[in-house]
C-alpha cells in the first residue's frame, strides 16, 4: 500500500496559521477524492476535510470558513491551510483517500496553544 508523508505541523498559538502538506505516489492521487484526518490524544481518528480530483473541498463543520484544502495531482500533492487555529484542533493530521484505501504515514504534530 501506498504510504503518504505528512508534514507542516508544529507549534502555533491560538489564532495562527499553518500550512500542512501530503505527498504520496501518483496512485494514491489517482483517487477521486483524498481527505485530511486528525487524531488527537484519546480520541478517535476523524476525517477533517476531503476534496475530489477535481478541487471540490467540503469540510466538517468544526472547521468550516477556517481550514482551506487543495490539491497539485500533477505534483502529487495536498496541502490544508490552516487558519484561525483553536486548541481543539491540536492533533496529529494524517492524509488518505477517502474513503480509506491507503496506507496511513506518520502525520505530523501540530499544537494549538491557548
Amino acid at each position: 500500500q501506498v504510504q503518504p508523508v505528512e508534514s507542516g505541523g508544529g507549534l502555533v498559538q491560538a489564532g495562527g496559521s499553518l500550512r500542512l502538506s501530503c505527498a504520496a505516489s501518483g496512485s494514491f492521487f489517482s483517487s477521486s477524492w483524498v481527505a485530511w484526518y486528525r487524531q488527537a490524544p484519546g480520541k478517535e481518528r476523524e476525517l477533517v476535510a476531503r476534496i475530489s480530483s477535481g478541487g471540490y473541498g467540503v469540510y466538517v463543520p468544526s472547521v468550516t470558513g477556517r481550514f482551506t484544502i487543495s490539491r497539485d495531482n500533477a505534483k502529487n500533492t495536498m496541502f490544508l491551510q490552516m487558519n484561525g487555529l483553536k486548541p481543539e484542533d491540536t492533533a496529529v493530521y494524517l492524509c488518505n483517500t477517502f474513503p480509506v484505501n491507503s496506507g496511513w504515514g506518520q502525520g505530523t504534530q501540530v499544537t494549538v496553544s491557548s
